[in-house]
């Protein structure tokens, strides 16, 4: 447990941003799952959109640091081959 007032401000801090974090992380998760739902369904509209919903997302949480770069280029990618370029 932390005992200086600094030491539990930064753990009340770490709290709040885990929180955050895993709720951005989820809501990633749940945008690459859609897009694979509408791709394996063969409807190629549902399935443009929800890419086009999932892109802007995995890439801000790719800067932000949310998850790594690489994850999110590689779920684009996979995410596109599924649907063999859904654009």
């Amino acid at each position: 447990m932390a005992n200086s007032p600094q030491a539990r401000k930064r753990a009340r801090q770490n709290d709040k941003r885990r929180a955050q974090n895993a709720s951005l992380r989820s809501l990633v998760r749940t945008k690459i799952k859609r897009v694979l739902a509408a791709v394996k369904s063969g409807d190629v509209d549902a399935s443009r959109s929800a890419y086009q919903d999932a892109v802007p997302v995995i890439d801000r949480m790719a800067n932000k640091g949310i998850i790594a770069k690489k994850q999110g280029s590689s779920a684009q990618e996979s995410s596109e081959r599924q649907g063999q370029s859904p654009r």
